[in-house]
């Protein structure tokens, strides 16, 4: 339990550093004119394990909407149905309703994908 809990955390940090490089240029999800300085989740990993590493629910945000505005949910929708439309919206909205326990073999190949990805 403890080699997938490490595993998972640093699966983290990689899938969000590479969600951090690949929106740098677009600005933040929610507001548009923020600088892209977080990876923000628009279901949050730690309550919806399905969408951790899903690439349309976790975008670049600024820190304002990501922290202090908790995550501008209204904003995100909206940025989310700009950037990818309504159905994929509504099939991320599905996926929220899942839930998955992630195994190491699982998180292992997430950490080697997106430390390859630019």
């Amino acid at each position: 339990m403890a080699k997938v809990k490490g595993k998972k955390a640093l699966a983290i940090k990689t899938f969000n550093a590479w969600i951090r490089r690949r929106d740098k240029d677009k600005g933040c999800i929610s507001c548009i004119t923020g600088c892209v300085h977080n990876a923000g989740h628009f279901y949050h990993g730690h309550l919806y394990s399905a969408l951790q590493f899903n690439e349309v629910n976790v975008q670049g945000q600024c820190v304002h909407c990501n922290l202090t505005k908790a995550g501008n949910e209204k904003g995100f929708r909206q940025g989310l149905i700009r950037r990818y439309g309504q159905d994929k919206v509504d099939l991320l909205d599905s996926a929220a309703r899942q839930r998955k326990q992630w195994t190491e073999v699982e998180l292992t190949f997430i950490i080697n994908h997106y430390q390859c990805q630019d």
